[in-house]
């Protein structure tokens, strides 16, 4: 894994739990795909995912939204899903609750049996285009407005901004 802003997305979409392995910082410049992937999962009717940090340096608060945007989702099924988090770390941990995520997301602090799944040879790729600046405000604003919806006291860490981004979005 080099350094900078890359991450790699590994998935076993025929487990149960549906596994995703982060592998590297995962923020706002690399998150796309993790959200089509879970839009799309859900939509097929998946209902119980696993995301493993084991191998993750460290993420930003739109990943973070995203995550939080997934379980909300989860949360509105009938009957429930859930999404659970393995083998965070301290510091990885301690920004799930910083936000309130450990709310309406599981945090598993076991020794993460459901991440032990093998993992299939399917990557989430990157778009081989680049995303426009509105369509990157808008995923931004969208996962920052998800960790408001979690958490009103999110909407003071960020309320600069999603102000900033809802006049970006509004001027296009």
């Amino acid at each position: 894994m080099s350094g900078g802003n890359k991450a790699d997305f590994d998935v076993n979409v025929y487990s149960d739990p549906v596994l995703l392995k982060i592998s590297g910082r995962a923020c706002f410049s690399n998150c796309s795909p993790v959200k089509d992937f879970f839009k799309t999962m859900i939509e097929r009717g998946k209902t119980r995912f696993a995301v493993d940090f084991e191998d993750c340096v460290s993420m930003d608060s739109t990943f973070l939204g995203i995550l939080a945007g997934a379980g909300l989702q989860l949360m509105r099924r009938d009957p429930p899903g859930r999404l659970i988090l393995v083998r965070l770390g301290t510091r990885n941990l301690e920004l799930v609750k910083n936000l309130g995520l450990h709310r309406i997301l599981l945090v598993d602090d076991g020794d993460a049996a459901q991440a032990d799944q093998p993992f299939g040879q399917t990557r989430l790729e990157q778009s081989r285009e680049k995303a426009s600046e509105i369509e990157n405000a808008r995923l931004v604003l969208r996962a920052h407005e998800d960790l408001v919806e979690v958490d009103e006291s999110n909407r003071a860490k960020f309320q600069d901004v999603i102000s900033f981004l809802k006049n970006q979005v509004d001027e296009s």
